[in-house]
């Protein structure tokens, strides 16, 4: 009996640490890679070291214990100290899908990847970079044509416009655009100061048929200098958007931005008042009225600063991504205040006077609608004192709604405290990552690996689509990558 258990014991060593384990284990998922080790003929399809009478294979050891406990234990966990991808990574190599991970581990193993997803617009444009090493001009290669101008330069202005951290000259244009987003938000803002307002008298004689009457108007005009100020940032703003529209890499990405959509939407109204403002037509004039009214539209230029801080930007991908506990939020403060509006109003009416039928002399809650209101300040702390209950029970019901209120929002604020802290860090980690790395030439297929001992599996396979999209056998190059090999 002894002598059949030590038969159906199989060795494993991975990254240098041995683990032991039963055939039978091995089969409980078949089809993966260590199921192969259990059938007949394994020793010669994978690394096996007859004199230690093992298999090696030249993984990571710690993912590797995981995934040899979900043989035994039918249960796939996700360790703590491994990072998302490489964890991805080994449980491709080993064969095992990954949504076996257990419900308690999917949220850190999906953690990686959500978050890459909801970060691409961190990645920086493509600019001009630092030159590559000039490499030995291989034969048989077709010399391409020298690229135009257009190719050189697009990147380098695309990037120039776009990304404040691509070059020093890139850094001076975010300074001036900084500068007259926060010239022209001053400016919208004195305009509405009535020390920067003449109010204008143009009172008009008016005649209709014999009769002749006058007709007093009284308009608010804004000091001219103040025009004169946010033409300029205007000039500036449609200079930008320009340039940044003529040389993007992609218009139609372009046009779907919000945030390009935003500078358009506050340029605009700019050239329609002046266009309008020579015209004496009531509908010019109605016109102008209208876009003196939607001048508030200037100051979603604000919006322009995610373009050039990244911790605005990590701000909008956080409230994107935390949509579930604002919505949470949402009900939950929705739920609060609908239940202690009804019984603040009926906490008010004990010991009131029989006299007053509504309740008017003796407090503010008159009905349930107006409880609302003072049921948001108090949930959420503010508490204004313009609404307050004025009996015993009405406190009694106000200490419950403040308490409530601080429980409501202390729960699913940590986890978008949280979300805001991965997405800081990985936007620092991308703005500090390096450009360019260094290149390596892939290792051939080790023992234990993917298409090793199968000349006609792998990616490049003759009916593969790799191989398909080869370029036809050069003598030379062939002699190239032979040499490669053997280094």
């Amino acid at each position: 009996m002894g002598w059949q258990a030590e038969r159906d014991k199989v060795v494993i060593n991975v990254g240098g640490v041995r683990h032991e384990t039963y055939r039978s284990t091995l089969q409980t998922l078949p089809g993966t890679r260590l199921a192969g080790l259990a059938e007949p003929g394994a020793a010669a399809r994978f690394d096996y070291d007859a004199g230690a009478g093992e298999f090696f294979f030249d993984r990571h050891p710690a993912v590797f214990a995981y995934v040899l406990n979900y043989y035994r234990t039918g249960k796939l966990h996700c360790p703590a100290d491994v990072c998302g991808p490489l964890f991805e990574e080994e449980l491709a190599f080993w064969g095992i899908d990954e949504t076996d991970v257990e419900a308690c581990c999917w949220m850190n193993y999906r953690q990686h990847r959500d978050a890459e997803e909801a970060l691409d617009s961190f990645e920086s444009p493509e600019g001009p970079g630092p030159p590559e090493p000039a490499e030995p001009k291989r034969l048989c290669l077709e010399e391409g044509r020298p690229a135009s101008w257009w190719r050189r330069w697009r990147p380098r202005l695309w990037a120039l416009f776009e990304d404040p951290y691509s070059s020093r000259m890139a850094r001076y244009v975010a300074f001036a655009s900084l500068f007259f987003i926060l010239i022209s938000i001053t400016t919208f803002c004195l305009e509405t100061h009535e020390a920067f307002n003449r109010v204008i008298n143009k009172t008009e004689t008016v005649t209709t048929g014999n009769e002749t009457g006058t007709q007093v108007a009284v308009e608010v005009e804004t000091e001219p200098f103040l025009t004169y100020v946010e033409g300029l940032c205007v000039v500036w703003f449609t200079f930008e958007f320009l340039m940044r529209v003529s040389f993007c890499p992609d218009k139609r990405d372009f046009i779907k931005s919000s945030l390009n959509i935003i500078d358009f939407v506050a340029i605009l109204p700019f050239y329609l008042e002046v266009g309008l403002r020579g015209l004496s037509s009531k509908a010019a004039k109605d016109v102008l009225g209208f876009l003196r009214v939607v001048r508030f539209v200037r100051i979603l230029r604000i919006f322009k600063l995610t373009r050039h801080f990244v911790g605005l930007r990590v701000l909008g991908h956080t409230l994107r991504a935390s949509t579930n506990e604002f919505l949470l939020l949402v009900i939950f403060l929705a739920l609060g205040v609908l239940i202690f509006a009804t019984m603040i109003y009926y906490a008010e009416r004990i010991g009131a006077d029989p006299d007053d039928v509504t309740g008017s002399r003796h407090t503010y809650f008159k009905n349930i609608p107006i409880g609302f209101w003072w049921a948001v300040v108090t949930m959420t702390t503010l508490g204004y004192g313009d609404m307050y209950p004025m009996t015993w029970s009405g406190m009694l019901v106000g200490a419950l709604c403040a308490l409530a209120g601080v429980l409501t929002i202390a729960m699913p604020v940590p986890v978008i405290v949280n979300n805001f802290g991965m997405y800081y860090s990985l936007a620092m980690a991308k703005q500090k990552l390096p450009k360019k790395k260094n290149k390596h030439i892939p290792r051939p297929p080790q023992p234990g690996s993917p298409g090793y001992g199968s000349p006609g599996s792998g990616p490049n396979a003759p009916g593969s689509p790799r191989a398909a999209r080869r370029p036809p056998a050069c003598p030379l190059a062939q002699e190239e990558v032979v040499e490669i090999n053997r280094a």
